[in-house]
């Protein structure tokens, strides 16, 4: 298949490659949620809070349909610590992004929580190990460069996917004017240790290479590259690692796509003696494709559930967890106007719950610049610009919690709506139902699996200045109870709409274009 490029384009000397998609999780999970029946209009006056409500959900405007939700006791996995994470470029050690001193981008890794950084993407072989260089230096990884970043995930709490330059070793290997992104296996030995003894236990594993399933387009060109070229090349580099660092843990091959004639058989070859993670990236299509519009992100993915199967029966065989280590919504950096929307709020939501019932361990958003295609955070020359809309929809999914996913039972007609529900260690249900449909406003009667006395209500939706309703196009304007996000994480949502259960019977309105998020404890 051809190259696959993944943001917006990062220039090395006059070639021009580009960034991709973000990051998740630890631990695998399998879930179920249907949309079945028919859904009937009812008057916009009926209300579902009480008298007497402290805080009560106010009545949407516009078209009320109604829905019904039924929980059940059924697991179907765990969310874990960490399921959400984020990606970047290799590329970006060159610039002053990962320092404990960029409070600002601290302060937004910490708001999701502690989770898992991947640097990796295609500019990982194009970077070289530079023991003695002087640091944020294109094509180089200098030891300040490293120790830079470790610092930075430190501070944030998280753990760190550190990506080694494979491609590099190869008959091709990248070049760009006198530049050549030349490696060794005893190069990049070298470059874990000290990675190793920067991170300590923030280093989660070490990823080696990147999308090596198109290296003979990409790097090799004239050469025969296949799975089995791949294992040998790949076999040299894991030897020396962990000769020289012992303890390691190794994950791969962080393939673009094949998940069958790929992932999974390297997988049956590398087996858990050799990798502690199989790695896999996903995008749902080429963005600068016609039909990689707001409308089409938001329709159920049946490749991607497709895919998840594959990769689930694969890691199994082999007795590992599986996580997508990159991804995002269009590759090729994005469609603009659509990858930095609102719709792209929505989007997240469905997607790391598709992730989690496909037994995947986590999701990692690739990301990085201030282009207008897909990018969690927003940064510029090391500085955070903002949190983009995909950002609310990754915090509003975190902010479920962690516990056993419960397979729900959704009635909304032919509505565009998904529900879910987490159930935690210590016995609260937290339920999220995103409603994608552009004008209905659903009032939705929901059975609990237990009786509760009382329950909240956060709501996700977008106001642009002077609109009357959310706009799925919209690239600003986005909110979690009434609050953004600052450029340095703080958040000060409103107080929660309070809701009143009856017994294990539950009442609320999910108005159109919007995700809710219930909590009862």
């Amino acid at each position: 298949m051809p190259y696959r490029c993944k943001t917006a384009p990062y220039t090395y000397d006059s070639l021009q490659i580009s960034r991709r998609g973000v990051l998740q999780g630890l631990v695998g999970l399998t879930a179920s949620s249907l949309l079945a029946g028919c859904g009937s209009s009812i008057s916009s006056s009926s209300t579902t809070n009480p008298p007497g409500s402290s805080n009560p959900q106010p009545t949407p405007s516009g078209p009320i349909t109604s829905a019904s939700l039924t929980v059940t006791t059924t697991s179907s996995g765990a969310i874990g610590s960490a399921f959400a994470g984020l990606s970047y470029e290799k590329s970006s050690l060159s610039e002053p992004l990962f320092t404990a001193t960029n409070t600002n981008l601290v302060g937004l890794f910490q708001r999701l929580g502690p989770s898992l950084l991947r640097i990796g993407g295609n500019s990982v072989d194009r970077n070289v190990w530079t023991p003695n260089g002087p640091g944020q230096t294109t094509g180089q990884i200098a030891p300040s460069d490293v120790a830079a970043l470790a610092a930075f995930v430190k501070a944030a709490g998280w753990q760190c996917l550190y990506g080694i330059n494979l491609g590099g070793a190869g008959p091709n290997p990248y070049t760009s004017g006198s530049f050549s992104a030349v490696t060794t296996p005893a190069l990049a030995a070298e470059e874990v240790a000290y990675a190793a003894s920067q991170f300590g236990s923030s280093l989660f594993g070490i990823e080696i290479g990147n999308e090596p399933d198109l290296y003979g387009s990409s790097y090799f060109d004239g050469t025969t590259w296949t799975v089995s070229t791949l294992e040998t090349l790949w076999q040299q580099f894991r030897a020396a690692i962990v000769a020289q660092t012992q303890g390691v843990n190794i994950t791969g091959p962080a393939d673009a796509s094949n998940e069958s004639g790929w992932t999974v058989p390297f997988g049956e070859w590398a087996t858990k003696s050799n990798i502690s993670l199989l790695t896999q990236h996903y995008y749902r299509g080429n963005g600068q494709s016609a039909s990689s519009t707001a409308s089409n992100l938001i329709t159920p993915d049946t490749t991607l559930v497709n895919d998840l199967a594959i990769l689930q029966s694969g890691a199994q065989a082999i007795g590992v967890p599986f996580r997508i280590s990159e991804c995002n919504s269009y590759y090729n950096g994005g469609a603009d106007g659509v990858s930095d929307s609102y719709a792209s709020s929505l989007w997240v939501i469905d997607y790391l719950f598709n992730c989690a019932q496909g037994g995947a361990a986590g999701a990692n958003f690739h990301g990085g610049g201030d282009g207008t295609g897909y990018t969690p955070i927003a940064d510029s020359n090391g500085t955070v610009v903002e949190a983009r809309p995909e950002y609310y929809g990754i915090l509003f999914f975190t902010l479920a919690g962690q516990g056993t996913l419960l397979s729900t039972q959704l009635n909304a007609g032919s509505l565009n709506v998904t529900a879910y529900a987490i159930k935690s260690s210590s016995g609260n249900l937290n339920l999220i139902v995103n409603n994608k449909d552009l004008t209905n406003n659903l009032n939705l009667s929901i059975q609990l699996p237990q009786s509760a006395s009382s329950a909240t209500l956060l709501t996700m939706t977008q106001l642009s200045s002077g609109a009357s309703a959310p706009d799925l196009t919209a690239t600003s304007g986005v909110t979690i109870q009434g609050a953004s996000v600052g450029v340095d994480g703080s958040f000060s949502p409103a107080a929660a709409y309070t809701l009143t259960p009856k017994n294990a019977q539950l009442t609320c309105y999910v108005p159109a274009l919007s995700a809710v998020l219930i909590q009862i404890p």
